[in-house]
Order: structure tokens, then sequence, then C-alpha cells
């Protein structure tokens, strides 16, 4: 269910503008001033976010905009206001909104602004997600919170075992071998006297294959080593 942040400070306004979105499906937070909106910004998650052009403070529409997007908060944000001239709807897309809705306006049109504003943002949203995710068969690397699922079981890593997978996953399928990983994850050249690597692979392998599932992580003897999905 979508969540959107109305910042309105006319109190009736705010409240029909909270009954349309709740009709329509969304849930909502209102505050009614640039200081509360930003706060509730900052945090809370929104999908969207409702702005009055003309809020009463130090901190009206346009500074609560530049705000948020210097704090690097890039929810889409529908302007709303009385100020309709040509000039106005300038200022307030080149601030960093995305969309500017003239007072007075049908809830039906909000609504509908909402939506494709939403709809855009996902397709950007889901490259990010996979341009952050690695995944080969039910493997599943997520490279920002550094966590590691296979199907619904989550891998507790070791930083230098999580490293060692990474560039395991990353070539998947391609055999890496001993002198790759050394100078990959331990950043120096292989000796051959030493058997960290083996250490490693194999405390990784007792995390990742476990009893009943199927080999990902398999020696290629006198070479090194490759992973690959289950067929």
């Amino acid at each position: 269910m979508p969540h959107v942040l109305v910042v309105e400070d006319d109190l009736a306004t705010a409240s029909e503008i909270e009954a349309a979105l709740t009709d329509h499906g969304f849930t909502v937070r209102s505050v009614a001033n640039g200081r509360d909106g930003l706060l509730s910004a900052l945090g809370e998650t929104f999908d969207a976010i409702v702005l009055d052009r003309m809020l009463p403070g130090t901190m009206d529409g346009l500074a609560l905009l530049t705000a948020l997007r210097t704090a690097g908060i890039e929810t889409p944000v529908l302007i709303l206001s009385a100020l309709g001239a040509l000039d106005e709807r300038v200022r307030g897309l080149r601030a960093g909104g995305d969309d500017y809705l003239t007072k007075p306006f049908e809830f039906i049109e909000l609504t509908a602004r909402l939506d494709a504003l939403m709809r855009r943002r996902a397709p950007a949203e889901q490259a990010q997600d996979r341009q952050n995710r690695l995944k080969v068969g039910s493997l599943e690397l997520d490279l920002l919170k550094r966590t590691v699922r296979r199907g619904e079981r989550v891998i507790d890593l070791l930083p230098r075992e999580y490293a060692l997978l990474e560039h395991l996953v990353r070539h998947a399928g391609q055999v890496v071998t001993r002198t790759m990983l050394f100078e990959a994850v331990w950043n120096y050249s292989y000796d051959e006297r030493t058997n960290v690597i083996e250490v490693h692979i194999g405390r990784l392998r007792r995390k990742v294959d476990v009893d009943g599932e199927e080999l990902m992580i398999h020696t290629v003897r006198g070479a090194g080593y490759v992973l690959r999905a289950p067929e």
C-alpha cells in the first residue's frame, strides 16, 4: 500500500486530501509546516510527497524541497500551489519537484498524478535494486547490506568469507584460480606453501552448501574453484 506524506497548512484542504488519498488506497501522514515535513521525510520512507508551495514560517515549500534533495531524499514530490504562473511552475520543478498541480484542483487528478509519479519511479528503483544484488540460482547477495541468503535461509559470513563468496558469484560458471582469489580477496600474490584458500573455501562451503542442498561451490582439480547454480 503506497505511503504518502502530505505537507499542507490549511487544515480543511489537508483533511480533504487525506480522505481522497485514503479512499484511493494510500496510507497518509499529514503535517502542517515545512519543519515537520522535513522531520517526517527524514524519519520515514514515503512513496510520494504532496507539498503545498505556500507554507508558513521560515521553511516554505521550495525551501523544504531544496532541503529534501540536499539530504539525498529522492521521493517523488507533487507541488500544490495557487501560484499558477509559468515562472512559478518552472521554479518549483527546478527546485526538485516532479510535478506541479495548480489550486483549485480535482482530487481525481491528484490521485492520477500520484499514480503516474510512482509508476515512473518503480522501473528506476527496480534497476537500482538489481545493481545492488548478485544472484545465482537461489543464492543471493545484497551488496549494500552485505547479507547472503540461499532461498529462505540466511547465511552468516565473516568479512573474508563474504569477499570470497562475492568474487565467486561475480564469476559464476567460470573457474577461479587460487592466484585470482589471493589477488582479489587478500590483495597479495599466491604462495603455494599456504593452505589459506583451502581453509576458507572449506568454511564457506559448509555454510553455503549445507546437508540436503545441492552443491554450488565445486573444486576443479589442479585449477581452482567454480560456483554454479544446481541444474
